[in-house]
């Protein structure tokens, strides 16, 4: 899990009621990031089931994230960091997802896109931003965006709220955009000084397209879709 992921994470839980019971697919802890990738903290007085298809570190519950052993409507939140990518049968992933959310229920997602190939236990996909958007296009709520520079971003991320979706929505997704670059604003100026001189130099040497990703590293566009016909945007 990266921190950008884990920010927006929390940030969404900050800026949404994100309704209990709270169910994390892809909860299993790697080496290295045991307690740090832990989300629970987020969600205080909620129940929270980390699920993985294995048993380890931040696992409740066994489960194949594509045949869910849950009834339908059953599931308040649903969050997936960092976890499609592994799936092979990921279509059915996001209809399982849909199909046990209950209405009003809360999906967060984050994936990479530009990153290296990493197995746990195996790594089948990159979803670009419009190809997010098309999957959670049965949600009545959803915020779709894409990190890094605009032609390859390093990772999609999104919120999504299922029919019925909160009346202020347009306006929570904003303050939450408007949160998310915030955070960015931060994390880019508190980079340690080598770091940032490492950058700097880099730019200079470097093909164009590593100097856009680079020099994108910190951006963020997002889309903002409610009830359909209400379209706006944020960059």
């Amino acid at each position: 899990m990266r921190d950008h992921n884990k920010a927006f994470c929390r940030l969404a839980a900050e800026t949404f009621d994100c309704p209990g019971p709270v169910y994390e697919f892809g909860s299993y802890q790697v080496e290295g990031q045991v307690d740090y990738a832990d989300l629970r903290g987020f969600f205080a007085g909620k129940t929270y089931v980390g699920c993985d298809f294995r048993e380890g570190p931040g696992v409740d519950r066994v489960e194949d994230v594509t045949a869910i052993n849950m009834a339908d409507n059953t599931a308040g939140t649903v969050i997936c960091l960092e976890t499609f990518e592994h799936v092979f049968e990921v279509r059915r992933a996001f209809d399982e997802v849909f199909r046990i959310l209950r209405p009003g229920g809360v999906f967060i997602l984050t994936s990479p896109f530009n990153f290296r190939i990493h197995g746990y236990p195996d790594d089948y996909w990159r979803i670009s931003p419009s190809c997010l958007r098309r999957l959670l296009n049965p949600y009545n709520g959803r915020v779709v965006g894409a990190q890094g520079h605009a032609s390859f971003p390093h990772t999609v991320m999104s919120f999504a709220v299922k029919t019925p979706a909160p009346i202020d929505f347009a306006s929570r997704a904003d303050r939450l955009v408007r949160s998310y670059h915030a955070w960015l604003a931060q994390a880019e100026a508190a980079l340690p000084i080598k770091q940032k001189v490492r950058r700097a130099v880099g730019r200079i040497y470097r093909s164009k397209g590593e100097r856009n990703v680079l020099s994108g590293h910190y951006h963020a566009d997002f889309v903002t879709d409610f009830r359909a016909a209400n379209l706006s945007r944020v960059g």
